[in-house]
């Protein structure tokens, strides 16, 4: 039998997750929550979910609900994951988890206190390109990595979106460069030092930002996101002997790895197609019924949540920020 899940709000990003929920026979959404009654109804009965409830709270508290995704704005990831694990419900909370390691952290200590799984949803780390890509680069297909570079970006207009608005934690760093250093931890490890610079927007956030980091072993890596320099995604894995190239490394639409040698395309690894929702849902699931381990925990998490902090602090300051290991 599948796990039962719950939707915390009726975000957008649901669309693709539920997508990834219907091909499974392990996950098994049962309920969606809201602020507003009738519009959990009108999106339950959209959906073909049986169950609708008024409050995010009164979905807590249904007993037939084991997991919860949550896909609230950022500010609110942790608060609800925190309320959701107390209320004895397992959490895939959309990423970022949160830009403050110490808010990471509590919310793993509540994830413990009650027994119950945390992971922040980065659905491309499920995905068969992404561990193909980790792979070839443990193989040292190119060599002793020497550098990754990544990028993500889109065209983001309208100023009343959620990922424009400061207090809902929005910003280009927070939505989309979170996934260049996820991709760039991923490879290269935790970074040892940081440097960023950022351009805001007329709302507060950051509309670009850029960074680069150094790692053990003399590894760089450097990465750009923004909501206003056209629809960009790469990533890009080099050595002395070549590079590895993703074109497309977080949606994972088109998979497929190049890998160039002596500056030409040597090779085009295939990779099979695969639904990255539905990958990371029965992940959690399977470590639900105590069939599996999930795969992103606290020790991600709170990487990724200090790395995204040094960064902010970094274009704040103006000033290379280091970490201790």
């Amino acid at each position: 039998m599948g796990v039962a899940w719950g939707v915390i709000s009726t975000a957008e990003i649901n669309r693709k997750v539920l997508a990834g929920a219907a091909k499974s026979d392990r996950v098994d959404v049962v309920a969606v929550g809201s602020r507003d009654l009738a519009k959990a109804q009108a999106y339950a009965a959209e959906h073909g979910i049986e169950n609708a409830y008024g409050s995010y709270e009164a979905l807590l508290e249904a007993p037939e609900v084991e997991a919860v995704y949550i896909s609230l704005p950022n500010s609110l990831h942790v608060e609800w994951s925190i309320k959701a694990l107390e209320a004895g419900k397992h959490v895939l909370c959309e990423k970022p988890l949160d830009r403050r390691p110490d808010v990471v952290a509590r919310a793993f200590d509540a994830a413990e206190a009650a027994d119950r799984f945390l992971m922040e949803a980065f659905m491309y780390r499920h995905n068969p390109q992404t561990l193909r890509l980790k792979e070839l680069v443990e193989e040292g297909a190119v060599g002793e990595l020497r550098l990754v570079r990544t990028q993500f970006s889109f065209t983001l207009t309208e100023l009343g979106n959620v990922r424009m608005l400061a207090d809902l934690d929005g910003g280009a760093l927070m939505d989309v460069g979170c996934y260049c250093v996820s991709g760039i931890r991923l490879l290269a490890g935790e970074p040892e030092t940081l440097v960023a610079e950022e351009i805001p927007s007329t709302t507060g956030v950051d509309v670009r930002f850029a960074g680069a980091m150094t790692f053990g072993g003399g590894v760089l890596g450097h990465f750009d996101c923004g909501f206003d320099s056209g629809d960009r995604s790469e990533l890009e894995a080099a050595g002395p002997d070549g590079s590895l190239i993703v074109r497309d490394p977080w949606h994972c639409r088109e998979p497929g790895i190049e890998l160039w040698l002596d500056g030409k395309l040597s090779e085009r690894i295939p990779v099979e197609a695969a639904d990255s929702y539905q990958l990371e849902l029965e992940n959690l699931s399977d470590a639900i019924r105590g069939e599996a381990s999930p795969l992103l925990g606290r020790t991600d998490a709170m990487g990724q949540a200090r790395a995204i902090d040094a960064l902010y602090r970094s274009a704040d300051s103006g000033e290379r920020v280091e970490l201790s290991s």
